[in-house]
């Protein structure tokens, strides 16, 4: 299994409990939050992680070196910010093996990741994403799913899907009680390595905002759904609450 995980963050909004810090490396139970990524790796069977890092990659390189408890660590180091998109690019051309997991540095999902890449395979796909359940979805926005595919996406705080060429959605294939409740990204995915970028897309985009929404006709992208712990660290209250609830999967 080979990873890229995007640890480029500068954690702007959690500045204040950073002290210069890049975002991956914040703090939690006094360890920093890639490591617990890692691990989490390390436990599902990952041999090789490429870090894809930015401004502030010396202090993650100074830390972590060329190896973690067996996992071989590669750099791909962006120059100048690429977004999201840009830099799962970037990485995706140091890559070794056809499917690569790829994890947002600023995110936790406790999940199977070698069953994510078993169900990829199975399905053929291009792309998936790992969604998860929320009664809430007005902070994320959301996925509109028709047998196991993402056909639409659902912008924070829309009530409808959208609109894209893949033909009408099915809200009935989402739960809809409550109102706001839904499947979103987990910010976790599965890509073929020779996944085909459209013609003049820029050097620096969002991978779902400028990718995944206006090719999901062509992608059809498979979305595996989880049911494990999901925690972004974006704000400090959910910094906060990582401070206890992800102690267990520490090293």
């Amino acid at each position: 299994m080979e990873a890229i995980v995007l640890a480029g963050g500068l954690g702007t909004r959690l500045a204040s409990r950073l002290h210069g810090l890049p975002k991956p490396m914040a703090p939690v139970a006094g360890r920093p939050f890639l490591e617990i990524l890692l691990n989490q790796l390390r436990r599902s069977g990952c041999t090789r992680v490429l870090l894809s890092v930015g401004l502030e990659h010396a202090i993650i390189q100074d830390h972590f070196g060329a190896s973690f408890h067996g996992i071989e660590v590669d750099y791909v180091v962006e120059s100048v910010p690429l977004g999201t998109g840009g830099a799962i690019r970037l990485a995706l051309a140091e890559a070794r093996e056809e499917s690569v997991l790829v994890l947002n540095g600023d995110t936790f999902l406790d999940a199977d990741y070698a069953a994510m890449l078993r169900f990829h395979a199975s399905e053929g796909a291009a792309a998936t994403l790992a969604v998860v359940h929320r009664d809430d979805v007005s902070r994320y926005g959301s996925v509109v799913i028709e047998d196991q595919r993402i056909v639409g996406f659902q912008e924070k705080g829309s009530s409808n899907p959208r609109q894209t060429s893949a033909g009408p959605t099915n809200s009935g294939q989402i739960s809809a009680s409550p109102a706001n409740s839904g499947w979103i990204s987990a910010g976790t995915y599965v890509l073929q390595r020779n996944l085909a970028w459209p013609p003049g897309l820029a050097e620096k985009f969002s991978i779902e905002f400028d990718f995944f929404v206006p090719e999901v006709a062509r992608l059809r992208p498979a979305a595996w759904k989880v049911d494990g712990f999901f925690l972004d660290i974006g704000v400090p209250e959910d910094l906060d609450r990582a401070q206890t609830e992800l102690v267990q999967f520490l090293p």
